[in-house]
């Protein structure tokens, strides 16, 4: 079935556009029969573990996360692993008042009076941080932006960037290098002072701490590698100063990073400190992004899964390639299927329906492989998306959930939330290869394909129907067989979870109303619980013979399932 993406009032033309575009289409030839894919789950063969890599998430905006809505998603997200989720948001040391825009926020952490010197205000980033910390919810902390103050180039400071129009750049007297590079360092030193007196030594240590965002690109930084490398240590030795035991790293470039990329590693593993002056500067974790390019074609969305799983594999090469660095754990610390939350279009309209979901399933099994093949600490794959506070419904930016309902693609990570303990061999007839995935995307066939873990007592295994074209396609008829279970299991019973057109689906709900600007409170209450994480069917017995079971079902396109077998 297609999906259809309601945009914001402010984009009615775009709209329409796309309506007649898809209107104009000639009717898509597919067949409606099932197609078989086996599924084979062996049990006893391990494979590595199954980190809870999906367990970072960010945003532009910060001053969300207290607002009504970003409060009630923080606190969903802190349930899925309680005070073992992080999260990320650029701005947060912005100059301003603390009322959010797209691509915008700030906290007014740092002025200064009349002779320069530095008056410091933690009021709004500790209500920020506050925040976090009650909904199980901690600090992925981005050490930036330049507080006008302290920004060698500091007018025009506040950007007028806004989707669909306008200025088109993000990029303003925020993105410059600082005046003084020793206030830059103590700014850091005084934030994380403040929170280790505010939250504890024991606390804070568990957080993370790096440096700006996308220094390699003009819209992020404007200075040159040296300056960054230099604004780097500067920050680092800030955070040192104040907690030793603290975790610090970087640099989340923008993609792999390439030479610029080089350079940083190179720098951190053996260069001089700009700080200290000797060889190195103390890197506990190592960070880059990768993102999928979406398209618009033949009257409907096409994403790129490809770009982001070739970007992934670069970044990991670049940092297995530096021995001091191979080892350390990785954050890709934005992880999506494109590369700007806050935009809205056509080659967008995936992002309230089950692609998104579907994707992200197909993609998250991916990094696992990608990260073994290459040696490397995968720790973490941070998914940029959050909310944006009292929108129109399903208006169409890349979110987790609109006007505190869940979107199909949040259940996903609830479903992640169910695995852990060691990832075991799983193969299926219906997989599209890695390789193949990675040079061409899933433009053919579609991608049926599964991830397993195995903890005491308990077996699960996601299951995906994936594809890069946003066109209907016939179910998989998908025989699921288990061996090698441990030999003391006779019993066992399933639960099976869904995410589809009619599961764990607030989108359709919505559509299904006529897709109401101002839904009414049973409306409303109806669109929040079809936004949960739903079961297919009722739990059901599983008979264990030799350690061996088969369960069988169906899938449609773009659905994800979880099933759950424990005994």
């Amino acid at each position: 079935m297609k999906r259809y993406l309601a945009l914001s009032f402010s984009f009615i033309a775009c709209v329409a556009a796309v309506t007649a575009a898809r209107a104009a289409e000639p009717a898509l030839a597919t067949s409606t029969t099932p197609f078989p894919v086996g599924i084979h789950v062996n049990a006893s063969q391990d494979v590595g573990e199954m980190k809870p890599i999906w367990k970072f998430f960010g945003a532009d905006e910060p001053n969300y996360a207290y607002m009504k809505d970003g409060k009630k998603l923080l606190g969903e997200l802190g349930q899925l692993r309680s005070d073992d989720m992080f999260f990320r948001a650029h701005n947060m040391l912005n100059t301003g008042d603390g009322t959010p825009a797209y691509k915008w926020g700030s906290t007014n952490v740092y002025t200064e009076d009349t002779a320069g010197r530095p008056i410091y205000d933690w009021t709004i980033v500790d209500r920020i941080v506050d925040t976090y910390r009650a909904h199980g919810v901690r600090p992925y902390m981005e050490i930036g932006f330049m507080p006008e103050a302290m920004s060698s180039h500091p007018e025009p400071y506040h950007h007028e960037w806004r989707p669909g129009g306008g200025t088109g750049s993000i990029s303003s007297g925020w993105a410059y290098p600082p005046k003084d590079y020793a206030k830059w360092g103590e700014l850091a030193y005084q934030w994380t002072k403040h929170c280790v007196e505010r939250y504890g030594r024991a606390e804070v240590e568990q957080w993370y701490w790096e440096v700006w965002n996308e220094a390699n690109g003009a819209g992020y930084w404007h200075g040159t590698v040296e300056e960054f490398c230099k604004l780097h240590d500067y920050a680092v030795a800030g955070v040192l100063r104040a907690l030793p035991t603290a975790r610090v790293g970087g640099p989340d470039v923008a993609g792999a990073g390439g030479k610029f990329m080089q350079d940083f590693l190179a720098h951190v593993a053996r260069g001089k400190n700009y700080v200290t002056g000797e060889a190195g500067t103390k890197t506990d974790f190592v960070s880059f992004h990768a993102k999928g390019s979406p398209g618009f074609v033949d009257g409907h969305v096409r994403l790129g899964i490809a770009n982001q799983l070739r970007t992934a594999d670069a970044g990991f090469a670049l940092i297995a390639a530096v021995p001091e660095l191979k080892d350390k754990p990785i954050v890709i610390g934005e992880s999506d299927p494109d590369g700007c939350a806050a935009c809205q279009g056509p080659q967008l309209g995936y992002r309230n329906t089950t692609m998104f979901s579907s994707y992200q399933a197909a993609v998250f099994a991916r990094k696992y492989v990608l990260a073994d093949r290459r040696g490397v600490n995968l720790a973490g794959a941070l998914t940029w998306s959050f909310e944006f506070e009292d929108q129109p419904f399903f208006a169409g930016q890349r979110t987790m959930a609109n006007n505190g309902i869940d979107l199909p693609v949040f259940n996903v990570f609830r479903m992640f939330s169910k695995m852990g303990g060691r990832r075991v061999a799983t193969t299926s007839t219906g997989e599209v290869p890695l390789d193949a995935i990675m040079k061409d995307g899933v433009r053919g066939a579609p991608d049926v394909a599964a991830i397993s873990s195995l903890e005491p007592h308990k077996l699960a295994i996601m299951v995906w129907h994936y594809h890069d074209d946003d066109v209907p396609g016939p179910d998989a008829a998908v025989e699921l067989a288990l061996d090698h279970l441990p030999a003391e299991v006779a019993n066992a019973h399933v639960t099976h979870y869904r995410i589809d057109e009619t599961h764990s689906n607030s989108f359709t709900i919505w559509k299904k109303f006529g897709s109401p600007t101002s839904p009414n409170e049973a409306q409303y209450a109806q669109m929040e619980k079809a936004g949960h994480l739903a079961q297919l069917d009722d739990p059901a017995p599983v008979k264990i013979e030799n350690g061996a079971a088969t369960l069988k079902f169906a899938l449609p396109r773009q659905a994800v399932s979880l099933l759950v077998l424990e005994w």
